[in-house]
This record gives C-alpha cells, sequence and structure tokens, in this order.
C-alpha cells in the first residue's frame, strides 16, 4: 500500500502526495480521481521523455479516454512563453476540453511549466505532478506555484494552481546525474534550515547514506521535506505571509543564476544564497557565527559550493532589486535566526548584500593569495 500525505487548502483536503517506487500505482490513483473519460497529456522534456514517458503512458492508458505525449527541449532557457504556446496548439489541434488533464513529467522546469499552461488553457484545467528529480520531489511539485521565466527573470510569469494528485516514483531518482542529484539535496538542506532543527541534523547525521542514495534513506529525506512544506503551504497557500520563507537562498540564489547565464543548478545557487543569508544574518547579530560557519561548511560534504567564481557583485545587487518578492520598494529577505528558525526581513541594505556577495565571491585575487 502507497503511502499518502494529504495537502489541504482552506483547511479542506486538495490533494494526495503519493510516495511510490514505480509507476504501477499510477493507475489506481488516477481511477480514485474518476479519470475514466478523460484524455491526458503527458508533458516532459527531452531529458525525461525517452527515459519515462511510455512507462507513464502504458500505466495511464487502461484508465483514460487517451494519451498523448508533448516533448519539449530540456533546459531552463525553454521555461518561457514560446513553450507554453506550442503546448497550447497541441492542446488546440488535439480538441482537449475542460475536463481533461494535463501530465507534468519531470523535474521543477517540467512541472512550473505545465501546471501555468493548465492554469490558464481554456481558464483552467486540472493536472497532476509526477516529479522525477530530487529538487521537484522536496519543493517544486507541491504547493500550486506554478510559472515561466519572462526574459530571464525567473517566474516572472505565473498562478497558484493546484494539482490533483502528486505521484512521486522514488526509483527514478536513481538515473539522475549526480550534480542534479546534489542540486535537490539544496532544497531539502533549506526545508531543515528554515523550519526544522532536527530535521538538519537528521540529513547530517545520515551525510553518507543520502550521498550513496539508499533507498530508504532517501525516501525518508523526500517525505520529511514535503512534509514541511505541506504545512506551510496549508497555512499560507498564496504567499501572504509565511510560505515566503520558503525563499531562502532565492533572493541572492537567483540573481546569481541569472548572472551565470544559468551555468550553474538551481540548487548550486540556492546553496550559494543560503550561504550569503546566513551571512547577513550572522553579521546583522541575529545569527551566532558559530552556526553560520557550521551552515555555510555543511553545504561541502553534499558537493554543493559555498562559493563562486569571479561574480560581478554590481550586476548582482541589481538583479536583486528586480526579484518578484520586493514590496514597498524593499527586498524581502529571508533571514535566520538559528538552524530551524527563519525569519522575514525588509531592512537588508545595499551594503549587507555586497557584502554577502563578497562572501561568497571567488576572484583571481583569492587565487593567487
Amino acid at each position: 500500500m502507497a503511502e499518502k500525505m494529504t495537502v489541504s487548502y482552506q483547511k479542506k483536503p486538495c490533494y494526495d502526495i503519493v510516495f511510490e517506487r514505480s509507476f504501477e500505482g499510477l493507475a489506481a490513483q488516477l481511477q480514485e480521481l474518476q479519470c475514466e473519460d478523460r484524455k491526458l497529456c503527458i508533458v516532459t522534456d527531452s531529458n525525461v521523455g525517452p527515459l519515462y514517458a511510455d512507462a507513464v503512458r502504458e500505466a495511464v492508458a487502461p484508465v483514460c479516454a487517451g494519451v498523448d505525449i508533448l516533448t519539449f527541449p530540456a533546459g531552463e532557457e525553454n521555461k518561457n512563453l514560446d513553450t507554453v504556446k506550442l503546448l497550447y496548439s497541441f492542446l488546440i489541434e488535439r480538441h482537449y476540453s475542460r475536463k481533461d488533464w494535463l501530465v507534468a513529467l519531470g523535474g521543477g522546469v517540467t512541472g512550473d511549466l505545465t501546471g501555468f499552461a493548465a492554469a490558464t488553457y481554456l481558464r483552467g484545467i486540472d493536472f497532476i505532478q509526477i516529479p522525477t528529480t530530487l529538487l521537484s520531489q522536496v519543493d517544486s511539485s507541491i504547493g500550486g506555484k506554478t510559472g515561466v521565466d519572462f526574459d530571464q527573470y525567473k517566474n516572472m510569469v505565473g498562478a497558484f494552481h493546484m494539482p490533483r494528485l502528486v505521484y512521486m516514483n522514488l526509483a527514478t531518482l536513481a538515473t539522475l546525474e549526480p550534480r542534479q542529484y546534489y542540486s535537490g539535496f539544496a532544497e531539502a538542506m533549506k526545508s531543515g534550515l528554515i523550519r526544522d532543527a532536527r530535521y538538519y541534523e537528521w540529513l547530517v547525521s545520515n551525510m553518507y547514506e543520502i550521498c550513496d542514495r539508499d533507498p530508504d534513506t532517501v525516501e525518508e529525506m523526500v517525505r520529511r521535506s514535503c512534509d514541511i512544506k505541506r504545512k506551510i503551504v496549508e497555512n499560507d497557500p498564496t504567499e501572504k505571509g509565511e510560505r515566503a520563507l520558503l525563499n531562502l537562498g532565492h533572493t541572492i540564489g537567483h540573481a546569481v543564476e541569472k548572472a551565470k547565464n544559468f551555468t550553474l543548478t538551481h540548487g548550486e545557487c540556492v546553496a550559494l544564497g543560503c550561504v550569503a543569508a546566513a551571512f547577513i544574518s550572522w553579521k546583522k547579530e541575529i545569527l551566532p557565527m558559530e552556526e553560520y560557519y557550521e551552515i555555510r561548511d555543511m553545504f561541502v560534504p553534499f558537493n554543493l559550493p559555498i562559493s563562486a567564481d569571479d561574480l560581478d557583485r554590481e550586476e548582482i545587487l541589481e538583479l536583486t532589486k528586480s526579484d518578484k518578492k520586493m514590496e514597498a520598494g524593499h527586498i524581502k529577505f529571508v533571514l535566520l535566526q538559528k538552524i530551524g528558525k527563519a525569519v522575514l526581513d525588509t531592512t537588508v541594505t545595499e551594503e549587507e548584500i555586497l557584502a554577502a556577495i563578497d562572501e561568497i565571491n571567488f576572484t583571481e585575487e583569492d587565487a593567487n593569495e
């Protein structure tokens, strides 16, 4: 029997997160959602499609009216309105109606893009998430945030649109290349930092099992990360307050991601952003110095960076001002009072941001010292 976690919206059960190690239980989950007379369009990218699209189609075909597959080129650079337009055309040409569903099969890019298309096609149709990366399983597939980048500004166009189901086949994590696996771990670490010190300590204690992708350990990591996010999004589904804590590391992280032209993964940039946020927290005398150095150093064993080469500090500062989390002209930062307790802060100055960028910046001068 699959383990389930129910996510509520406005204090009513909304959708289940299902934890499995194959696609065999997917048909039964769709039957529970009364999918018999609906067409499904599986949306996936050129990396994930060849691995799993046929298996998912075979799993769902017996319980659906029809199944199509749309594959778009992989990469953050394709998370844009042009790809959404391609999907709209595909659905229109195949006469998808308001009762039919989309299936997001892949990582965060696919989930965000498919969810946005579902929110806007015919003013909203249903969709399900089948996340296949660690990052999407522990974070982006949960909570109904959808969106695409606009001129490479991250997630500037989007909508809140809850999935009908999040189905996690944890066996898909075995095919992830190491860099993508550790990229996802950054979001798991973030979950512990903002809300659960015991979980953070568990991650550190299970370092070797996590790095070896021990199935039971990985399942517990995914489940506990999901539970943290579930509680937060239930309390604040549309990010009016508490949900913003999930953005720890993302303000400077997103700026670095764009400044480096997406040559770093999202998780690598989140790790850098968490280090920068912890540094600001220490310098503002919110976070003890010892905890700052522990946070910084604990990304290293999980193959995540704590510095990046030759960052343009002024460019990154300007990019933070384009962040969608600006509020009344102030950048809404997530800072740390201690491991496991994050707070929102709108008092961070440009000088403090520049100092944090310098802290994570590795220059030629550093190399020559």
